[in-house]
């Protein structure tokens, strides 16, 4: 059921950033996205389509923490026949500081078959801590929470991708890497990323520029070796995710962008 939910696990392993600016709250700066941003993804394993997805930025601020916020809300469902043997429909959630690009809180609602989960996780990040708690399905109650120490601008999945679409990728060159950090669920993680320079590629919504990426992939028991997974990004201020392929040990799967409204900047399509 998990691999069926693979499309926003890929976006998470090019996000989770630390910054290592010694502010608590530093100002970045963004002219990749605003207010009101919706993208949305089909998912495909092999020919079939047995997903659908979408990335949503909300309309209006939010206040978590005395900080302006953008709430960012994304979601992942099967669709057709692949729901009959395995319903997948997660949703995750962050409030995002509109200055720094760090959460203030992450959230996870997860429904994979019989499997459930809702997990809340807390950013202070003035005192540098981590606050994890999770419902129990039996009792309806939280469980005791986990608390963790966390460096400076620690960010989860849904603000390192925010992040990452603001980094500027002009001084990279064909070949060079990028380590990425963050938090998740329970633990801290590192990831490299190697930048495979730019392509013309072909989707729902026409031609458009891309930034190439291949994440390198931990040992696991999903992807088929560390070089498995490409990821295309729109090559212009948006940065908006465009198309993901995996090669699998089960066979090959995809994300590829098919809706987009409320971009800050025009996508750079080729006419």
């Amino acid at each position: 059921m998990k691999k069926l939910a693979f499309g926003f696990f890929l976006i998470s392993l090019l996000s989770g950033f630390v910054s290592d600016k010694n502010d608590i709250f530093p100002l970045i700066r963004n002219e990749s996205f605003t207010r009101g941003e919706v993208i949305k993804f089909k998912m495909t394993y092999g020919i079939f389509t047995v997903g659908k997805g979408s990335a949503t930025i909300a309309p209006t601020y939010y206040k978590v923490n005395d900080r302006h916020c953008f709430k960012v809300d994304v979601m992942g469902k099967t669709v057709g026949m692949v729901s009959w043997v395995s319903d997948v429909d997660d949703q995750w959630g962050a409030y995002i500081d509109t200055a720094a690009l760090v959460p203030h809180q992450f959230y996870r609602k997860i429904r994979e078959g019989r499997y459930k989960k809702d997990e809340w996780t807390n950013f202070d990040h003035s005192n540098r801590k981590i606050e994890v708690k999770t419902i129990d399905n039996k009792t309806g109650k939280f469980k005791e929470p986990q608390f963790y120490e966390a460096p400076a601008h620690v960010r989860d999945m849904i603000g390192g991708f925010l992040y990452l679409r603001v980094m500027d990728f002009s001084k990279l060159k064909i070949k060079d890497t990028v380590t990425i950090s963050g938090f998740f669920e329970d633990e801290f993680y590192k990831l490299k990323i190697i930048y495979q320079g730019k392509e013309t590629i072909k989707i729902k919504a026409g031609k458009v520029r891309a930034l190439v990426f291949k994440p390198v992939m931990p040992k696991n028991d999903l992807f088929d070796g560390e070089n498995s997974i490409t990821a295309w990004f729109s090559d212009d201020k948006n940065r908006i995710p465009l198309k993901i392929d995996a090669k699998m040990f089960i066979g090959s799967a995809g994300v590829e962008l098919i809706e987009y409204s409320g971009l800050k900047s025009p996508l750079n399509i080729v006419k």
